[in-house]
């Protein structure tokens, strides 16, 4: 899919498509980067505010959180 990823929570069958930003963010959850150290890296790649970006990782783990899909 590209940039895109997809998630499937296997428990209740979801099904969730992310951005390539979300995916991005996905993919640093896998490598074991937290909050901090995602918004970090993210301004370093993207050349982004850092307002911006914490807006963005904030919204997407609370997100990820509330479908289930990482822990709170």
């Amino acid at each position: 899919m590209g940039a895109a990823a997809v998630l499937i929570h296997l428990e209740s069958n979801r099904i969730f498509e992310l951005n390539a930003t979300g995916a991005r963010i996905w993919s640093m959850l896998e490598q074991g980067l937290d909050r901090d150290g995602i918004c970090v890296r993210l301004r370093e790649e993207f050349e982004a505010p850092g307002d911006d970006v914490e807006q963005t990782v904030d919204d997407l783990l609370a997100d990820l959180s509330r479908e289930g899909l990482i822990g709170a």
